[in-house]
C-alpha cells in the first residue's frame, strides 16, 4: 500500500464527514474562550475522541485533552492543535461571529473572539482524529491527537509538560502541527530549519523626578527617558545587525502619568524582541539593556531602570529530514497547492512538546483568505491592506476550502510515518 493508496482510503470518509466539521467549526467559533479557560472546548473535544475510540487524558495542565489511538505496532505520531482565544472584539459580519466576554487574567471584563484561528486547528484536528480511526486497515502504529490550551499567553505548552504529559501518552518519534495564515485558502506552505522567531517580552520602568508641567526644570521627566528609549531602540536592527540578519524589536505599549500638567515620577515601556538564534538573541537582548541604562543615565534618572523578563516562546525550527519527507508528501497530495513557507516573525510555544520528548517535528502554513480575493489584492498591491491578519478583530479563514485542505494536510503527514502497514519500518516499536 502505497502513501497515496493509505491517503485514500483513510480521506474517502472526508465528504460524509464534512457538513457535520462545518458544524464544528462554526459553533467553536462562536464560542471562543480565552487560555486556561477553555473548558467548553475541552470538553467538547474529548467527547468528539471518546466517540471514536481513543483513549482519552483531559484536564492535563488545566484544560489540555490528549487521545490515544493504538492500531498495532508501528511509530507513534503527535498532532497537535491550540484551543485558545483572543480578548479582541470581532468585526468579520459572520452570521457566526463570536460576542463572548470574559474575565482575563488581571480581572478585567474583555472581548473574545477566535481571531487567530486556533478554532480552525481545533475542527481539522477532530476530522483528521474521526477518519484516520474509521480506517485502521489503511496505517499501523499510534496516533496522539493533542489539544494545548493557552498558546496565546505562552504557557499552555509548559503546564501541559509540568503536569506530567510524558507519562500519560507513548514518546512520539515525529510531531507535526499547522496554522493557518492570510495566505490563499487551499495552500499549504513547508520549511525547513527556522520557520517562526523566538519572542522576549520586557517591561522596563524608568524612574525621573516629578514636578509641575509649567516648571520642567524642576523635574526629571520620564517621558523624555521613555521617548528617547523608543527612538534609540530602533537603532539596535538597522545599525547593530546585518541587514540580512532577521530581528524585530517593537516597543508595544509607553504608559505614563494621568494629567496633561503632571510630569510623573516613572514610565513603563512594554517591548517584544523576535530572533531566530541564540547568539543574536543574546545580543538583541543586551543591546535593549545597554540602551535602556545609558539613556538614564544621560538624563540623570533619579535610579537605576528595572527591567522585567515575562513571557518567552521557543523558536520553531523544523527537522530537514521530516520537512523534505511532509513536503513531498503535500506536493503528491496537493500539486501546485503544495508551496514553499516563508520566514514568519510570529511566535509559538509548540516545539516545546516535541523538545521535552527529544522528537523532531514540521509546522506548516494553512492558507486561509479567500482565494480570489487574495489574487486581486495581490494584483493591486494592496495585500497588507485588504487581507485582515492574525490577531485582526476581521481576520476568519473562509471556511473552505480551508477545513478540508487542513484535514488533508494533517492525515497526509501522519501516514508519511503510519501509512503502508505491510512495508517494514524504521524506529517500528
Amino acid at each position: 500500500m502505497t502513501l497515496k493508496d493509505s491517503a485514500d482510503a483513510v480521506l474517502a470518509g472526508l465528504g460524509d464527514l464534512r457538513s457535520e466539521l462545518e458544524d464544528v467549526y462554526k459553533d467553536l467559533h462562536a464560542h471562543p474562550e480565552l487560555g486556561h479557560q477553555e473548558h467548553r472546548t475541552a470538553t467538547r473535544v474529548g467527547a468528539w475522541l471518546r466517540s471514536c475510540g481513543y483513549q482519552v487524558h483531559e484536564g492535563i495542565g488545566g484544560t489540555g485533552v490528549v487521545g490515544v489511538l493504538a492500531n498495532g505496532e508501528g511509530p507513534t505520531v503527535l498532532l497537535r492543535a491550540d484551543m485558545d482565544a483572543l480578548p479582541v472584539r470581532e468585526e468579520t459580519g459572520l452570521p457566526y461571529a463570536g460576542t463572548a466576554e470574559a474575565t482575563d487574567a488581571s480581572g478585567r471584563r474583555v472581548p473574545v473572539a477566535h481571531a487567530c484561528g486556533h478554532d480552525m486547528h481545533v475542527t481539522c484536528l477532530l476530522g483528521a482524529a474521526r477518519l484516520m480511526a474509521a480506517a485502521p486497515g489503511a496505517w499501523q502504529g499510534t496516533l496522539v491527537a493533542l489539544f494545548q490550551p493557552a498558546e496565546e499567553p505562552g504557557d499552555g505548552a509548559d503546564r501541559m509538560l509540568a503536569d506530567r504529559l510524558a507519562d500519560r501518552v507513548p514518546r512520539p518519534d515525529v510531531a507535526f502541527a499547522q496554522h493557518v495564515l492570510p495566505y490563499p485558502a487551499g495552500q499549504v506552505g513547508t520549511r525547513a530549519g527556522s520557520f517562526r522567531s523566538a519572542a522576549d517580552n520586557l517591561k522596563i520602568t524608568v524612574y525621573g523626578r516629578g514636578a509641575h508641567g509649567s516648571a520642567p526644570q524642576a523635574a526629571i521627566d520620564p517621558v523624555v527617558i521613555a521617548s528617547m528609549i523608543v527612538v534609540r531602540l530602533q537603532t539596535i536592527v538597522s545599525r547593530e545587525l546585518a541587514a540580512t540578519q532577521p530581528v524585530v524589536v517593537t516597543v508595544g505599549s509607553v504608559q505614563a502619568g494621568s494629567s496633561g500638567n503632571v510630569i510623573p515620577e516613572s514610565a513603563e515601556l512594554l517591548v517584544n524582541v523576535r530572533t531566530y538564534d541564540e547568539d543574536t538573541r543574546r545580543a538583541v537582548l543586551a543591546a535593549v539593556r545597554r540602551i535602556v541604562r545609558a539613556e538614564c543615565d544621560a538624563s540623570g534618572a533619579t535610579r537605576p531602570p528595572r527591567i522585567e523578563e515575562g513571557t518567552r516562546f521557543p523558536p520553531t525550527v523544523n527537522d530537514d529530514a521530516v520537512t523534505r519527507q511532509v513536503s513531498a508528501a503535500f506536493s503528491e497530495m496537493f500539486a501546485e497547492r503544495a508551496v514553499a513557507g516563508e520566514l514568519q516573525s510570529a511566535s509559538e510555544d509548540f516545539s516545546r512538546i516535541p523538545d521535552a520528548f527529544g522528537t523532531p517535528y514540521t509546522y506548516w502554513a494553512l492558507g486561509c483568505a479567500d482565494p480570489a480575493a487574495y489574487e486581486a489584492a495581490r494584483r493591486r498591491g494592496t495585500v497588507a491592506q485588504d487581507i485582515p491578519v492574525n490577531h485582526s478583530p476581521r481576520f476568519a479563514p473562509v471556511l473552505q476550502p480551508t477545513l478540508d485542505t487542513g484535514v488533508q494536510a494533517l492525515v497526509t503527514a501522519t501516514l508519511t510515518h503510519l501509512g503502508n502497514p505491510t512495508a517494514p519500518r524504521q524506529g517500528a516499536r
